[in-house]
């Protein structure tokens, strides 16, 4: 079954300044593992729509959006210290935010008859919060697809593999159990959330799962982590839809992390998450990933397993640190009857 692969033009006016990590050369190396002879034929491409305020507005209030869209169209700045816009920055971020829509309402439509999406979008969008943008983003891109999704019934599972814990989409559900949220994640590291501890208020409680890991953890404690925690959990919460939160920044290569993935891990991660929810439900959103060769051979991989293909253009890796730390987040989540 294909795959719908949603870009556009406007990401590369998103502009950050010499030397900030998250450049427009990111989206050309993504597009170019998109071009790998191994799955290219597979992909069927998609052009996204700019997310409306309403939608928008069910993630972030109106003066949040009012603020942002204000200083693009003044000329940009910087939205936080790591953070910054230019003036095509506004144009990049609603249609990042709305290349999820617009991926979900074709898959509903059966367009293609797809199996899933893949949105190459930037910026990224997991680290903005309801009001404040910061770790390059702007909008919170997966949490607005995803609460249209829940405004229309559905019961979402957001799994987030950026190296980066992604405390924008957690804050965003918190307290929401129409929504799970689910964070791997190096430990500790920028932004300085994602306890094991942090696990959802009130009626959700049990609806949020971090698992930290620690630098240089590799591919074998993933895959461990995902049989002994992360698929159980996904599994006991009854998805209908599932989003992955796709950043490549685990990657060994990658200059601002110290995890120790390959190419061939998000092979397998992500073949393992798309099983837990049918065909024609599932949807890959690019976060995070600064090293261009690992960009591309990770797009490369994990489009082809949302082909049902397994192309990897590095090996699995073993060894390596984590065991600890799985150990850690099951025993808390036994202790308080969630797993």
């Amino acid at each position: 079954m294909p795959v719908l692969f949603a870009t556009h033009g406007a990401f590369l006016d998103h502009l950050t300044g010499e030397g900030h990590p998250e450049r427009p050369a990111r989206l050309e190396a993504v597009l170019a593992g998109a071009r790998d002879a191994s799955v290219v034929d597979g992909l069927v491409a998609l052009e996204p729509e700019a997310a409306s305020r309403e939608a928008i507005e069910r993630v972030h209030p109106s003066f949040y959006v009012d603020h942002v869209e204000s200083v693009c169209r003044s000329g940009g700045g910087r939205l936080d210290p790591d953070t910054r816009a230019s003036t095509g920055s506004w144009g990049a971020a609603t249609l990042a935010a709305g290349a999820g829509i617009t991926a979900v309402e074709a898959l509903r439509r059966g367009d293609s008859g797809a199996s899933a999406a893949f949105c190459a979008v930037r910026p990224p969008g997991h680290h903005a919060t309801p009001t404040q943008a910061m770790g390059f983003c702007l909008l919170s891109n997966v949490a607005i697809v995803a609460a249209h999704l829940a405004a229309t019934g559905e019961r979402v599972a957001i799994v987030d593999y950026d190296a980066h814990h992604g405390n924008g989409t957690q804050d965003a559900f918190y307290a929401d159990e129409r929504v799970l949220y689910v964070s791997l994640h190096q430990w500790p590291l920028y932004p300085g959330t994602g306890r094991i501890e942090e696990v959802g208020e009130g009626r959700a409680f049990g609806t949020t799962l971090n698992v930290p890991m620690p630098p240089g953890a590799t591919g074998e404690s993933y895959e461990r982590a995902m049989d002994e925690i992360v698929l159980p959990v996904v599994n006991r919460f009854a998805p209908t839809w599932l989003i992955i939160s796709a950043g490549f920044d685990a990657h060994m290569a990658d200059p601002i992390t110290d995890l120790g993935l390959s190419s061939g891990d998000y092979s397998r991660m992500t073949a393992a998450l798309l099983a837990v929810v049918p065909a024609g439900r599932r949807l890959v959103m690019l976060e995070g990933g600064y090293d261009l060769g690992a960009l591309r051979d990770s797009t490369a991989a994990t489009l082809a397993a949302m082909l049902g293909q397994e192309f990897l253009p590095e090996a699995p890796t073993t060894g390596g640190p984590g065991i600890r730390n799985i150990e850690a987040v099951r025993a808390f989540w036994y202790e308080h009857g969630l797993l």
